[in-house]
């Protein structure tokens, strides 16, 4: 057994736990790399079938080619496919694109409060009918409260100290100060009725983990991830305003593979730029998307503090809670 075959053992085990343990569980699809090798090891779990719901965050900003190979995966392998959205926010143009608010604000519209309100079951769920062709309005407004994320520990540095089984609040806030201990594979799975948990069947996978198994396995990927001709291509998907590709001439997986062997940066560093062409607009765009997604992650350590210090208030002496 490679290392490999052993990562893909334990991500198989940690799926069949969360599924055995959580009742109302869903899986979190980005239509990135990263979750759609999630996607495939939840088919290789369940021998070719996936018993929990797929949930997409829909921005309205994605890259329209990944839209479209969300659905036609979702044909092709019969995918229970959910989307959310923000349709507050997206019907007042209260968004980056439309000029009516910054990029972090924008985020955390259409991304966080819209993944929060989808998985209460308080803001309308969009479900795809196979027979149909077409998402029409899911009836089921339960609360999911088991959530299956394609997180990996070595992406950055507050989620090397994430847990397979993570427990979140009522709030859907990370306390990083109370996460159970999970030593020998031996993992906490009974928490208290109503716990939000997420699941992270990745966190031991790397960038070039993750590279290989898709190699591996043949796994289908949007086109957007190799060079087109033009000596560039995408190392993370998102919304178009905001994504933007690096600078590569990589046009395979065997060459994206020999490329991360080759350099020393990690996926959160500025790549350099291609020296050939003295094209450098690429370098800088993945330092633009660099820089917001250590925004992002501030903006995350803020809230967990401002949350920590509410929670130590309220239980002094006087607080207006006693």
């Amino acid at each position: 057994m490679d290392h490999l075959d052993k990562l893909e053992a334990q991500s198989v085990y940690i799926f069949r736990e969360a599924y055995r343990e959580f009742k109302n569980l869903v899986m979190l699809w980005s239509i990135g790399k990263d979750s759609t090798v999630l996607l495939w090891l939840a088919r290789k779990a369940f021998f070719g079938h996936v018993p929990m719901p797929m949930l997409h965050i829909d921005t309205h900003f994605k890259i329209p080619e990944m839209i479209e190979y969300r659905d036609t995966l979702a044909r092709e392998w019969h995918l229970n496919i959910l989307y959310g959205e923000n349709t507050d926010a997206l019907n007042k143009k209260e968004t980056y694109p439309d000029g009516n608010c910054d990029r972090i604000t924008c985020c955390r519209k259409l991304k966080s409060e819209a993944l929060k309100n989808t998985l209460s079951g308080q803001w309308p769920r969009y479900r795809f009918d196979h027979r149909l062709g077409r998402y029409v309005p899911d009836t089921n407004t339960e609360q999911y409260t088991g959530v299956i994320v394609g997180v990996r520990a070595d992406e950055e540095g507050s989620r090397s100290k994430e847990r397979y089984f993570s427990p979140r609040d009522k709030e859907n806030d990370w306390d990083v100060g109370d996460q159970p201990p999970e030593l020998w594979n031996q993992f906490k799975t009974d928490f208290a009725p109503g716990t939000h948990v997420r699941v992270h069947p990745l966190l031991d996978w790397t960038e070039l983990n993750i590279w290989e198994y898709i190699e591996r396995e043949n796994i289908p990927l949007v086109s957007l991830y190799f060079n087109q001709g033009e000596g560039k291509r995408y190392r993370s998907l998102g919304c178009w305003p905001c994504t933007l590709p690096v600078a590569s001439e990589a046009c395979t997986v065997e060459e994206i593979i020999a490329e991360l062997k080759a350099k020393t940066t990690s996926r959160k560093e500025t790549p350099v730029s291609d020296s050939k062409s003295g094209d450098t607009s690429a370098g800088t765009a993945s330092g633009n998307q660099a820089v917001l997604d250590r925004l992002d992650h501030l903006e995350t350590q803020i809230t967990e503090m401002n949350n920590r210090l509410r929670r130590i208030e309220s239980s002094l002496p006087g607080s207006k809670s006693d």
